[in-house]
């Protein structure tokens, strides 16, 4: 992200022990992180996970039951002090668009400048520099109906970002297009929130879309905020199963510490040794899972089959599927299935294969104790 361009003029947002209660249901348990000016934040967490409730809270759309939220040093939210939404110099990117269906393009644009005192040929000259800015200088008189889901979109960005608010939050706005439209806004969000130097605040359960846009990812679970980090600290040590499952795994195996040391540890998986990087502590003679991310695994010649050497494994072709780059092929290991096993050429199902494992993408995690039986 680069610095010299323009000085960051978005909020420092700092979220403390945040609590949201709807009845006896809890949507955020003390939720804390802090993302400093012209940061983007992704918030990424499954249907349920609370990052919708926590983006509405950033917004005052919702009152938090406890904690407190500062946005660029200023209280807006406590027990007992809620800044209106309009107070708190941000704007909202929905995934729904939210445009007024009875105002064209550029009144839709220019709805957002009209508490900003501008006068009648700034307000103009403004909302046609941010519509040129997204391509849609010459839709300026079309109606929303008249606009395809990606331009209905841009509209909505550029309303977001014309009038230079300190803080963008985005309300999955990218679901509900199509993959290759998806790509191309992605790009333009990314690129229009840094040039403005606004802080934004994303959510999504898109893993590969927040590994593209964020500076930081905070994964949520139940509520809970269980990984605020870097991308690169987020893949390369996901703090819990969870986290590893949810930003991409291939497969999971389960079997028992042979030998640990360092943050690499050994694991007896059938007839099979592979290696680890170690998230959560573990002992030789431990249960553990090892999670494959996907770019662990490809079908490999150098180990015949029968052979015990650490990081192969043994099985049969179950599905093939070509991804233009090659192939990547379901392998039935065993008890096991291992997905995204990647060869240049396409293997037949059922033939048997060998799969090379390297041990920099697998995580070892300690198996969970099973639940205590109930006494009779």
């Amino acid at each position: 992200m680069s610095t010299d361009a323009k000085a960051y003029v978005g909020h420092h947002v700092q979220v403390a022990s945040a609590v949201k209660r709807y009845g006896s249901h809890t949507a955020l348990h003390n939720i804390g992180f802090d993302v400093a000016p012209g940061e983007f934040l992704v918030l990424l967490g499954p249907s349920g996970s609370g990052k919708s409730t926590l983006i509405r809270s950033l917004a005052g759309i919702e009152r938090l039951d406890a904690g407190e939220i500062h946005l660029g040093g200023q209280l807006a939210s406590a027990r007992g002090h809620h800044l209106a939404p309009e107070r708190r110099n941000l704007a909202m990117v929905f995934q729904d668009y939210a445009l007024w269906p009875h105002l064209s393009v550029g009144a839709n644009v220019g709805y957002a400048l009209q508490r900003r005192g501008f006068d009648s040929a700034s307000k103009k000259a403004r909302v046609h520099a941010i519509l040129e800015r997204v391509g849609l200088a010459s839709h300026a008189r079309r109606f929303p109906h008249e606009l395809s889901g990606g331009e209905q979109q841009r509209v909505a960005l550029a309303r977001a970002i014309v009038a230079e608010p300190a803080l963008l939050l985005f309300d999955e706005p990218l679901s509900n297009l199509d993959a290759d439209l998806r790509e191309r806004l992605r790009v333009e969000i990314a690129t229009l929130t840094r040039d403005s130097g606004a802080t934004a605040v994303y959510i999504t359960h898109d893993q590969s879309e927040a590994f593209a846009l964020a500076d930081k990812i905070g994964v949520l679970d139940h509520g809970s905020l269980v990984q605020f980090d870097r991308p690169e600290q987020i893949y390369r040590r996901p703090a819990t199963p969870f986290v590893a499952r949810f930003t991409g795994v291939a497969g999971e195996l389960t079997g028992q510490v042979v030998h640990h040391r360092d943050d690499i540890a050994s694991v007896q998986v059938d007839d099979a040794v592979v290696g680890g990087r170690v998230i959560a502590p573990v002992r030789v003679g431990d249960m553990a899972t090892v999670l494959i991310r996907p770019a662990a695994s490809r079908i490999t010649e150098m180990a015949a089959v029968g052979t015990t050497e650490q990081g192969v494994l043994h099985g049969a072709v179950v599905d093939v599927a070509y991804r233009g780059r090659g192939y990547d092929h379901v392998i039935a290991v065993g008890r096991h299935r291992v997905a995204a096993v990647y060869d240049s050429r396409a293997r037949q199902r059922g033939e048997q294969v060998t799969v090379g494992l390297d041990a920099e993408h697998l995580l070892v995690y300690p198996e969970p104790d099973p639940p205590t039986p109930l006494e009779e």
